[in-house]
């Protein structure tokens, strides 16, 4: 078995240098590299960064709405029984948003950037907010109604900006469940780490992967998850409405009360994360790309604007204009790196342990390990006499991060397989793929002991390429999220068809809308902007 893996391993040894190449281009070619200031920074981040503040201006800084508005959109009950509500679709898109890279994604980025990615993150998601109010718009724009479901996403709505050519839609769906999939074995790994660490501390002492333990945690993780990925997207959400709540408001109150309990540091932090911006320290490369670079990076992947990941999340909610998902989204963008990431990013700063050693080791020996410099540095900021507890605290979080993730990724396969067919067979096949298959598979690597690193390298190569593809797509079709936004303003989110943008949807037709019994008297009632 253990020679099996180490052959899918080094089938995918290529992956890690062409991810590397992708995200570092053009930097890595000297004529690039030697221009002023801008020959730090990689295509991926200037595009990224460059059009989030195009569609800031364009839709004038969309992200500035009122949140109390966006908060009751999505509480407002839903106007029929097809799809799942607002508040369904942004818990399952926070699902993924809020998964482990919010915690050693964030860590990596301050361990290799310094503390000033922190503040990169914080502006790229600022501008990603606007990147995600117009990817989600599209997909709500172009979803289609499956019986009782919404389908939709970036295969959908690539299909119709691009032309409306169907092997456009179904490349874009193939490569996203090959994203989606070879993402769930890493999101494996991180479960059984969070598990791991639990048990280690619980007993004092280092269990091995192949002890008793690990093969209840591999026959449980498999169970819940077939269980829940085959009742179909309905309960994924109904679980994912309990569990994003729960380990977020867990992540956010323990990370407040660790920083309360160092509230001295807290000036530290920001001078920190301020001048670190501009000015980082040698330890961090002495660059202000680097920083910003690693902020942009890291931060995408975690709050994952700009990917086309979230919009399968977004097109299978029932709203009454295309716009009220696009700011629901947005919002979710706000949650997962101004609050969530900057927990993170304040414990790992005001513990600051690259200053020293970490378990008698120093800084250079440990930093590549993230959930070890994350756990130290929750361990240096609180009272040793509570340290093992809040150490259990943060691991549960951490799990419930990395299983929430894999539901999400599993589900948004799904969602994303509709575009190349509907039947109950096919789609069957696909949750089978990723909860029988994958999520085993990632279980087995972790009983035989292995990592696997050119396999996980996947994942950060295909969220580069899921950016190379989406964003253009946004790009072409942005003129329709436009004139979408300036009937939403125009009319205070009054009844929408598309035809009164200019375009043909399967789903926002005059005979729809009619049909679900919307007037303008309650209309009156909803959410301006």
């Amino acid at each position: 078995m253990e020679n099996l893996f180490q052959s899918v391993n080094a089938f995918f040894a290529f992956i890690a240098p062409i991810s590397d190449f992708l995200w570092d281009f053009p930097t890595n070619f000297k004529a690039w590299s030697q221009i002023p200031v801008l020959g730090q920074f990689p295509f991926a981040i200037l595009l990224l960064v460059g059009v989030g503040i195009h569609f800031s201006i364009r839709t004038r800084f969309i992200q500035t709405m009122n949140v109390g508005k966006i908060v009751r959109i999505m509480l407002r009950r839903q106007s029929s029984n097809t799809g799942v509500s607002a508040l369904a679709s942004f818990m399952l898109g926070l699902a993924m948003r809020a998964g482990p890279g919010n915690i050693v994604g964030i860590t990596g980025a301050i361990s290799v950037g310094g503390p000033g990615a922190l503040f990169w993150m914080w502006v790229a998601a600022f501008f990603g907010m606007a990147t995600a109010f117009m990817e989600s718009t599209l997909a709500q724009l172009f979803k289609e109604k499956k019986h009782d479901e919404f389908v939709g996403g970036l295969p959908f709505y690539g299909r119709r900006v691009l032309g409306d050519r169907r092997i456009v839609g179904t490349f874009l769906s193939l490569v996203f469940i090959v994203y989606a999939l070879f993402n769930v074995p890493p999101q494996t790994f991180n479960v059984f780490t969070a598990i791991g660490t639990i048990a280690d501390t619980v007993t004092g002492t280092h269990l091995a992967r192949q002890s008793t333990v690990y093969y209840a945690i591999a026959a449980c993780l498999i169970v819940a998850c077939s269980f829940i990925i085959m009742g179909g997207i309905r309960r994924v959400t109904a679980y994912t409405d309990v569990l994003v709540p729960i380990k977020a408001a867990l992540f956010c109150l323990m990370s407040l009360v660790i920083i309360a309990i160092n509230l001295p540091l807290i000036p530290y932090f920001f001078h920190e994360v301020i001048v670190g911006a501009f000015a980082p320290h040698a330890l961090f490369g002495g660059a202000i790309g680097t920083a910003l670079a690693q902020g942009v990076k890291r931060g995408l992947m975690s709050n994952e604007a700009g990917q086309g990941t979230i919009t399968m999340a977004a097109a299978i909610a029932d709203n009454d204009h295309p716009c009220e998902q696009g700011f629901v989204q947005s919002l979710g963008v706000f949650f997962d790196t101004m609050v969530i990431c900057t927990m993170t990013g304040f414990i790992v700063v005001m513990a600051h342990v690259w200053t020293g050693t970490v378990d008698g080791q120093a800084w250079e020996s440990v930093r590549a390990s993230k959930i070890t410099v994350y756990l130290a540095s929750v361990q240096t900021l609180v009272p040793a006499s509570v340290a093992q507890a809040v150490k259990i605290v943060m691991c549960v979080c951490y799990g419930l991060f990395a299983f929430t993730t894999l539901l999400g990724m599993i589900s948004f396969a799904e969602i994303s397989a509709n575009f190349i067919s509907r039947s109950r067979a096919f789609i069957t096949g696909i949750r089978v793929m990723g909860s029988l298959v994958f999520v085993p598979f990632g279980a087995l690597t972790v009983l035989a002991g292995l990592e696997l690193p050119n396999l996980w390298a996947l994942s950060d190569l295909m969220n580069i390429v899921m950016v190379l593809l989406n964003v253009p797509i946004v790009l072409v079709g942005q003129r329709l999220v436009y004139k979408a936004l300036a009937h939403y303003r125009a009319t205070r989110g009054g009844p929408f068809v598309s035809e009164q943008i200019g375009v043909r949807t399967e789903y926002w037709t005059a005979d729809q809308r009619n049909g679900i019994g919307q007037h303008v008297d309650a209309q009156k009632e909803r959410v301006g902007s």
